[in-house]
C-alpha cells in the first residue's frame, strides 16, 4: 500500500491550500454580495426566493472552480 499522501509535508500542504481556497471563496462571495443591489441572504432565507438561490449556487460553483484551478 502506497502512503505517499501521508507524509507530513503533503498533508499539511493540502490543509493549507484548502484553508486558502475557503478564505478566497468567502472573500469573493462577500464582494459579490456587496456589489448586488439586494440583500441576498434576506431574499433567499426570509423571502424564499428560489431563483436567486439557484443563481447564487451557480455563482458559488463558479467561484469554487476558479479558486481550485488557481491553487491547483
Amino acid at each position: 500500500m502506497n502512503l505517499d499522501w501521508f507524509h507530513p509535508n503533503a498533508f499539511f500542504g493540502s490543509i493549507l491550500f484548502a484553508l486558502v481556497g475557503v478564505v478566497v471563496f468567502w472573500i469573493c462571495f462577500l464582494i459579490i454580495d456587496k456589489l448586488t443591489p439586494v440583500d441576498m441572504w434576506g431574499e433567499i432565507v426570509e423571502k424564499q426566493n428560489l431563483a436567486l438561490g439557484v443563481v447564487v449556487a451557480a455563482m458559488c460553483l463558479g467561484i469554487s472552480i476558479i479558486v481550485a484551478a488557481a491553487i491547483g
